[in-house]
Order: structure tokens, then sequence, then C-alpha cells
């Protein structure tokens, strides 16, 4: 896992990078005639707060005289604009979080960290598993069969797309085949985005089922169907171990 520090030097270099792309914003805007501008300042407009205080700023350098009214009417306008940009971006935030909770009454789900991690290192087939489980439980049994049909296919296809377009493990930089399996992790986290009840909370399941199934899965993997497995980074592991 890569590990970025942030310093100081950090700082400078994103507000460069930010003040730059305010520059050439500005520039765009300045071609505009001051009718233009003017929509950019009016309530029903969906410009970015950004945008409209560029667009004030412009017209006031043009010699557009505001009165005191009207420069806090749009300064209220932005301020507005800003709440409603960040009440949106929590709102997405809290979509995505996963609302796990100690309370009693709540339901017993697998939880989204137990799928995602089975699916990494023990393929989409026990992760399609326990979220369909979850589904089931949930009375979603549409959902539930297309998380399983995704699981199934998604190992399928990946075998083909590995060894149809690339080499693995040719270069130890660069690792396509973790990036597929990682591709089809986060397809659990969308699926689940889409199918669980918006901002549910619920308690974790014990690990007893998942812990079978990856075993299982283990035992596939050594046994029965190795080159199946071959690029997941359990498998990768025990040879490892072996050599």
């Amino acid at each position: 896992m890569a590990v970025f520090f942030y310093d100081q030097n950090d700082q400078s270099i994103f507000n460069f990078i930010f003040a730059a792309m305010i520059m050439v914003n500005k520039g765009a805007l300045r071609k505009l005639s001051n009718v233009e501008l003017e929509k950019y300042l009016k309530e029903d407009s969906g410009f970015i707060p950004e945008a409209v205080q560029m667009a004030f700023e412009i017209l006031e350098e043009r010699g557009r005289y505001f009165t005191a009214q009207e420069k806090t009417a749009v300064q209220q306008f932005i301020e507005r604009k800003k709440e409603a940009e960040e009440s949106k971006s929590r709102e997405e935030k809290e979509l995505w979080k996963d609302h796990v909770t100690e309370d009693p009454n709540a339901i017993k789900l697998y939880s989204r960290t137990t799928i995602f991690i089975s699916s990494i290192l023990f393929s989409t087939i026990p992760a399609a598993i326990l979220l369909s489980l979850n589904l089931i439980k949930l009375k979603k049994y549409f959902a539930a069969v297309l998380t399983l049909m995704y699981g199934f296919l998604f190992f399928v296809l990946q075998k083909y797309v590995l060894l149809s377009h690339f080499e693995i493990g040719s270069s130890p930089r660069y690792s396509p085949e973790i990036g597929v399996i990682g591709a089809g992790a986060l397809g659990f986290i969308v699926l689940w985005v889409l199918a669980i009840p918006e901002k549910l909370p619920y308690r974790q399941k014990p690990y007893v089922l998942p812990i079978i199934l990856c075993a299982g899965t283990v035992v596939l993997m050594y046994f029965y169907f190795p080159e199946w497995f071959s690029h997941y980074p359990f498998v990768r592991s025990m040879h490892l171990l072996r050599q």
C-alpha cells in the first residue's frame, strides 16, 4: 500500500495549481460579453459559486456599478451555492459510507469490508455469495441473482482477459492482474450502494460462513483449479512459501 506524506511544500504546489486553474477559467470568462456575464448572477443560474464570483469581479472591473444592496445579494447568492455544494458533497460521502453499528435492534449482515477482502484474496465467488445472502435477507431477490451472476461471470471473464491480453508476471512494477482483481472487488461496493437501502445501519454477522467459503475456495485453489486462481494474492503467497 502506498503512503503519501503531506507537507507545506505540497500545500504550496496545490495552491499554485488551484490559482493557475482559476486564472485559466477567469481568462475564458473575460471573453464573454457583459450580458452573458450577467446571466451568472441570476438566481436560477446553474454555475458553480467560483464562476459566479469571477463573473461578478469581471463586471466590476469593466465598470458595472453595483449598489451595496446588489453586492450583498450577490455574495449571499454565492454563499448559498457554496452551502448547497457542501451539503451535496456530505450526502455523497454518507451514501458511500459503511454504516456498521452496535445497535442490538439493527439487522445483521455480512460486512462490506468482509466482502471486499474476500473478493481481493479469494476471488469474486465467495464475495458474491456473501453479498447475495445479505440481499436475500433484505428480500431483494432480483438484486441477489444479479450479484451471483456478476460474481461468477467476472471470475470467468477476468481469466480470459488476463490470459488473452496480458503477459502475467512479466513486469514486477506493473501488475494488470491486481488491477482487474481490484475492479472486481470495487464492483461489489457499487452493487452494495445501489442495492442496499441508503444509510442502512447494520450489525456485522459472525465470520463463520465467510471463513468456510474462503477455506473452500482455498481447497479449489490448491488442489483442483490452481490455474484459475493463479493470479490471486493468496495463491501467490502460497507459492512463495513453498519455494
